[in-house]
């Protein structure tokens, strides 16, 4: 049996910059990872199949479109290798939360067949094929801090290190779908991400109109920007929002203050 982790995925800043023709939106955003996420292992078997369990394992579904066995499907075929693997996800990641769950998975799924079936892919060919799976799933076959564009495959280096920074993770048990938010969007450019930026200079521009569908978005970011935190910022399309800690002693007790509330929140570290 193999093990992959599939750290949770967050977006530090979010600009949009134009709606495109395929429907897709030009973006700008600053990929990171948390040591918070699912846990995906591998066994043999004949043919291919997915169990599900844990928190979040009712509303991931282990159905034939469940990103994993998309990715495990595609990686096969682009291989020319039988799909035999029996994939068991504990799904802790909220789901349709901002935090690219489904996309980590897929990733996850990618790094660990490709020890699994021996076929020692580099990191980079990887990235090729996950971009047929979704705009995030590239940045979560890295899983480290780095800046996207187009759609938020192009990939490169952030040039400021965030590795340990402690980070609370939280969400007031609201799910958001992603396509009404960008449709919510105002579609005014604001302008874009220079590398290495100040985060605190930047914005999710995806976050008034998240706020629109879920007003309890705006009470969770109200709540986290009264504790210690350095940065409050929503994450993705929401509604999972964020907070960054000068140690994690102060983020594990803005956790307890999260969870008074009855939300969800995890106290982590980015990768």
């Amino acid at each position: 049996m193999l093990t992959e982790a599939a750290p949770a995925k967050l977006n530090l800043a979010l600009h949009l910059r134009r709606r495109r023709d395929d429907g897709y939106h030009d973006l700008e955003t600053v990929f990171a990872f948390t040591e918070f996420g699912d846990t995906l292992t591998v066994t043999a078997a004949d043919d291919l199949s997915l169990a599900v369990t844990g928190d979040f394992a009712a509303a991931a579904g282990a159905g034939g479109d469940n990103l994993v066995l998309r990715a495990a499907r595609a990686l096969a075929e682009a291989a020319a290798v039988p799909a035999r693997a029996a994939l068991a996800l504990e799904k802790r990641i909220p789901v349709a939360a901002g935090l690219g769950g489904g996309s980590a998975d897929a990733a996850a799924a990618l790094r660990l067949l490709n020890r699994f079936w021996g076929l020692e892919w580099p990191e980079a060919m990887l990235v090729e094929l996950a971009a047929g799976l979704g705009s995030d799933v590239p940045a979560c076959v890295a899983s480290r801090t780095c800046f996207g564009s187009g759609r938020g495959e192009q990939l490169a280096d952030w040039p400021v290190a965030m590795a340990g920074q402690a980070v609370l993770l939280a969400n007031p048990r609201v799910a958001v779908p992603t396509g009404p938010v960008f449709a919510g969007w105002d579609r005014i450019d604001h302008g874009g991400i220079v590398p290495g930026a100040d985060l605190a200079g930047l914005r999710n521009d995806m976050t008034a109109a998240a706020l629109a569908i879920a007003p309890a978005i705006g009470d969770l970011l109200a709540l986290l920007a009264a504790t210690e935190a350095s940065l409050v910022r929503m994450s993705g399309s929401g509604a999972t929002c964020f907070a960054l800690y000068p140690d994690s002693a102060r983020c594990e007790a803005a956790a307890a203050v999260v969870e008074s509330h009855g939300w969800w929140a995890a106290a982590t570290i980015l990768r």
